[in-house]
Formats: C-alpha cells, structure tokens, sequence
C-alpha cells in the first residue's frame, strides 16, 4: 500500500503577489490618512482662532479695550498672549506671570521663566506645524515658541509708512497704547484679528529664529505688507534672529524693520480670525491689495477675497 502526502502553504509567486497588494494598499491609504489628518489639524487650527477671538471679545468687554500687541518699548514687559490668558483657561498661569504692562521683570526673567515663558499651551499650538508642541525650536533657552499672531497692520512693527505704503491702522497697537473695536472704522468683519504663524527654526542655542516667539513684542504680531506664506522674505532685525529656510516656508532677511508675514502648513493658504471673532481661510492667492486692506483698521479700502 502506497501513501501520498500534500504540503499547504503558499508558494513564493503567491507570497510575492500578496506583498505586492499590500504594498499597493498601503500607497493607497497613507495620502488618504495623511489628508484626513490634515483636515483634521487645520480645523483644531481653526478652532483655536475661533477661542483666541472669543477670548479677545470677553477681555474687550472686561476692560473696555483690546490688548496692545506688547508693553515697554522693546515689548519686554509682556504681549497679547499674556494678557489672554486668563480668556483662555489660563487664569493660573496668568496670575503667576510678574511685571505685566509695568515690569520691571520681563518675559524673559526670573519668575516668569519659571512658571510662565517655558510652558507650551495647547490652545496656541497648530498640529500642522512639525515645530509645533515640541523642543525642536526653542527661543532664548527654554521659553516655548506658539502658533498664532496679532494683526499689528499693513507694514512694519514701527507701524509706520514702508517702502511707499502708508500705516493704515490696526486693532493691536504696540507699547501699550490699546484700541477698542469701535475704534476699527473699516468694519470688524473686514479687518483681520489674528493669523497663524510657523515657528522659526533656531540655528543655534544662541541663534534663535524669532518667528513664533510670541512672549516677546517683535515675535507676537505679524504684517500684512506681503501676502500669507509669501516667499519674500520676513525681516528680522539681527542676523541671530534669521534663520533662512525658504525651502521650508521659513525665509528671511535682516532689515532695521521687523516685518513678519502670516504663514501655515496647510495647503494652500492660512486660517485667520476677523475682529468679528469669525474665523476665514484665506488662500495664498489672496491679492497684495486685498490682504493689505483686510490688514487695515481704518484704511478706508474696498476688499475681498
């Protein structure tokens, strides 16, 4: 009697093909869960806007102001984003940060370091941004860099005529001088409250990109001189403060104007906040005429996007 025995299994063109579908499904899934992510973190973005503008309205209403976008001539004795603290769940943090408005002690000084200017706050981070909630980009040893700007309006942190363009206004005004929404001529809903902004990538440990380093007047603001993820460069005004990566959507120039456009890492354009505390998406295809409109509190110009 003869016995005869079959081996199961898979043969090796049988395992290749089964790598290969695999493979093919995986090149299918990945940009789609890449684009749900996105979708994803651009609406968190978004909703961040949205808490940031709701939260200047209430400090509106407690205070009979906006905030100015930074205190002390060098914006040393604080910014917006301390005063909003305590509009965005942030009362403790508020409460331990010293020397607000008056100083002497500044962002950058003991106890702020401690308890304030080194803590990360989620509300403020956009996931989009790969520096963003993490240690990669550090400004002036520990102190965290964040996500999101103030309208300073349409041409440098002087806020002054630039290169031919006259100061048209805007709704945060720097050291210490404050402006009420009434104040904004042109319309809240047509004049832009806060943007996003991508957090610079430091050179050095004494290098320090400023973008994102909204703690410190020149870092909390940006311009709408140029259009949103502009590729002309931002101006910082010392070299240690630039760190020039255009392949990035980083790139800069020393100029004695600090000049800082409104940048994201989502396709195509950035979110913004208008002083209505609606939030828009503004592509990059904005014209230069419109952006620098919506930029402006009392420039009297038509827009649109």
């Amino acid at each position: 009697m003869t016995s005869s025995s079959r081996r199961a299994g898979f043969t090796l063109i049988e395992l290749l093909v089964v790598i290969a579908i695999i493979a093919v499904l995986i090149g299918l899934l990945v940009p789609a869960v890449q684009k749900v992510r996105e979708a994803a973190n651009r609406m968190s973005c978004s909703n961040n806007l949205k808490q940031i503008a709701t939260g200047m309205h209430n400090l509106h209403q407690t205070e009979g102001s906006l905030p100015a976008s930074d205190y002390n001539t060098g914006g040393d004795w604080g910014t917006w984003q301390v005063a909003i603290l305590p509009f965005i769940e942030q009362e403790a943090m508020y409460k331990l940060y010293t020397g607000f408005k008056t100083g002497p002690t500044t962002y950058g000084a003991a106890p702020n370091t401690t308890n304030v200017t080194t803590k990360l706050i989620k509300t403020l981070q956009c996931g989009s941004d790969a520096s963003a909630g993490n240690n990669i980009a550090p400004n002036f040893a520990s102190m965290t860099k964040h996500n999101y700007v103030v309208n300073a309006g349409n041409t440098v942190r002087l806020q002054s005529t630039f290169s031919g363009v006259a100061f048209g206004g805007a709704p945060f005004m720097r050291n210490g001088a404050t402006q009420r929404l009434t104040d904004i001529l042109d319309g809240t809903s047509n004049t832009l409250m806060a943007s996003e902004t991508i957090i610079g990538v430091n050179r050095s440990s004494t290098a320090s990109d400023l973008r994102g380093f909204s703690w410190w007047g020149p870092g909390a603001v940006f311009h709408g001189f140029n259009t949103p993820n502009s590729p002309s460069p931002d101006f910082h005004q010392f070299a240690s403060y630039c760190n020039n990566l255009p392949q990035q959507g980083l790139p800069c120039a020393v100029n004695t104007n600090v000049q800082l456009a409104a940048r994201s890492r989502h396709s195509g354009g950035v979110n913004a906040a208008m002083c209505d505390a609606s939030v828009r998406f503004f592509t990059n295809g904005v014209t230069q005429a419109s952006w620098r409109a919506f930029s402006t509190s009392n420039g009297g110009e038509a827009v649109s996007n």
